[in-house]
């Protein structure tokens, strides 16, 4: 080049083909399912939660709490013992967020219907970020196990209901709202309960003095736990509180923060009760069946945390093939697409049709069904979680990969809601252990599947499958019958609520003998069914 030769403007860094940012929508109006239950069980206008879950603003703030993990101080400057964990600002406005929308405990303490409002809410403002879920969720399913002591329910349950956050460890009598925890499993056990090994020794004043190590203790700065130890009667459940009524903090110290695969903005604790202080719930040897009143509604937000991963894991992929161009085409164009797409959306559907009906079992107190749908469908949707996510994320093939997509951040916590609350084979025993105790459980599920009897040759078939198994259950094959019996509810809920091609191809492709890869049986109405499901700005 000579000095007189004008330089060249290379177009190197001209961004073409790519989809705008997905924030600024509305989560609701591309999710049919969720629409027709909400209208099903007349739960009312979510629209304003809806919108500000898509916001930019809450979507960054989840970005923003996930890439700045909590931070343990065991010490203070001088050397005091403070045992506190500092969270990022993002973490406090999510978390005020979802309490100001009542999506902890507030059910409990309001009328008709608030259950299924909060379960709604909650799967929608989980699709912000999952982490901050785990206390909102525990705080919700403590109040069930808290009413086995009426004084301690009495005095503690309006302010886990309160709508205010307010993060601090402060005597609970000085706060205006509290939040609650878990703190179960030990090292020696993990879902084997029954093998702890933390003692608590009566007290004169009626309290009880709890030593001993436990593996795992989700949000350690919550106000109140729900712990279990060795009383003189036997394996029992404790009300632990973080700051005692006179200001000094109670005997928990927090060994280390969990380094985990994924629900990174949430802090998992290790920790050590060097003489804390308990308050006994129900009866001394009774503290498997006080924590299972807990356990159980936690299991119901793993389902609803699950339908949560799967349908913003979707809404990304729907999203990115509407503006993604290849070969000459707009991927959405094209048919292979199409047909990943609408399974994928067929998942999203009966995941979120059926984590709604349980919720409303909740809302009814339908507690037979219950009994066998719940670890079913723990089982199953939880399990379905990390194969729609990874095939979500394929959809933006290597962008996908990359951390500011977004997508590894889903795929991450996707296996969480499996394994919490007892992974795979503890779930599916359960509902064998219930079959065996409760015969009354079968008639409810009997009832609830045979309303979609005669509607599809499909499904006609797996139910004659299902009550020949449930006739004869083994636990070589609990898993499959986990599996069937959920997919078998699935199906018959689509069949007498969704639209008929979504019910159809959900049959055929779930239940008749169709392959299990996404995207591998052909779907009638692809188009339609990704067109169902697309977010729009």
């Amino acid at each position: 080049m000579t000095l007189t030769d004008e330089p060249r403007v290379f177009g190197t860094h001209q961004v073409a083909n790519q989809p705008p940012p997905l924030s600024g929508f509305d989560p609701l109006a591309c999710d049919p399912a969720l629409g027709s239950a909400l209208t099903r069980y007349a739960v009312g206008d979510l629209t304003a939660l809806a919108r500000e879950a898509g916001s930019a603003e809450a979507r960054e703030h989840g970005r923003l709490a996930n890439e700045n993990p909590p931070q343990l101080r065991t010490h203070d400057r001088y050397g005091n013992r403070i045992d506190e964990v500092e969270f990022h600002p993002s973490w406090h406005w999510l978390m005020s967020r979802a309490i100001e929308h009542g999506l902890h405990a507030a059910p409990w303490t309001r009328g008709p219907g608030a259950h299924l409002r909060r379960a709604a809410g909650f799967y929608l403002w989980s699709q912000v970020e999952p982490g901050h879920s785990c206390p909102i969720s525990m705080t919700y399913s403590a109040v069930p196990a808290l009413r086995y002591n009426p004084e301690l329910a009495a005095e503690f349950v309006p302010k886990l209901a309160a709508t205010e956050y307010d993060f601090g460890l402060r005597p609970p009598v000085e706060k205006t709202a509290l939040l609650a925890g878990m703190s179960m499993t030990e090292k020696q056990g993990g879902s084997d309960v029954r093998a702890n090994s933390t003692t608590a020794e009566p007290l004169a004043d009626g309290t009880y003095r709890l030593v001993g190590h436990k593996w795992f203790t989700s949000a350690p700065m919550n106000d109140l736990f729900l712990t279990l130890a060795q009383a003189p009667g036997g394996l029992s459940c404790f009300l632990v509180p973080r700051v005692l009524p006179d200001g000094s903090r109670n005997e928990i110290r927090l060994q280390r923060l969990k380094d985990k695969l994924g629900n990174k903005s949430n802090a998992s604790a290790e920790l050590e009760y060097t003489g804390a202080i308990g308050h006994l719930i129900g009866e001394e040897g009774r503290g498997v069946r006080c924590i299972i009143e807990m356990v159980s509604m936690t299991r119901m937000d793993c389902v609803l945390g699950s339908a949560a991963n799967i349908r913003v894991a979707l809404s990304e992929a729907a999203h990115h093939v509407q503006h993604r161009s290849a070969f000459g085409e707009r991927l959405v164009d094209l048919p292979l697409m199409q047909n990943v797409l609408a399974d994928l959306a067929l998942e999203s559907e009966a995941a979120t049709t059926l984590a709604m009906r349980l919720a409303a079992a909740v809302e009814q107190g339908e507690h037979d069904l219950l009994r066998l749908a719940l670890p079913a469908a723990k089982f199953y949707v939880c399990k379905r979680a990390p194969a729609v996510v990874a095939e979500a994320l394929e959809c933006l093939g290597g962008n996908g990969y990359v951390e500011e997509s977004g997508m590894p951040r889903l795929y991450r916590e996707a296996p969480l809601m499996s394994i919490w609350e007892g992974s795979g084979n503890v779930t599916a025993l359960d509902l064998l252990r219930a079959l065996a105790k409760q015969p009354s459980t079968r008639d409810a599920i009997d009832a609830e599947l045979e309303a979609a009897a005669g509607a599809n040759s499909h499904y006609d078939a797996a139910l004659h499958r299902l009550r020949a198994d449930l006739d004869a259950p083994a636990p070589e094959r609990a898993r499959a019958l986990a599996e069937l019996l959920a997919l078998t509810f699935q199906a018959s809920l689509l069949l007498r609520c969704a639209p008929t091609n979504v019910a159809e191809a959900f049959a055929a492709t779930r239940l008749g003998p169709a392959a299990r890869t996404f995207g591998a049986t052909p779907i009638p109405g692809a188009r339609a069914l990704v067109n169902r499901i697309a977010p729009t700005r």
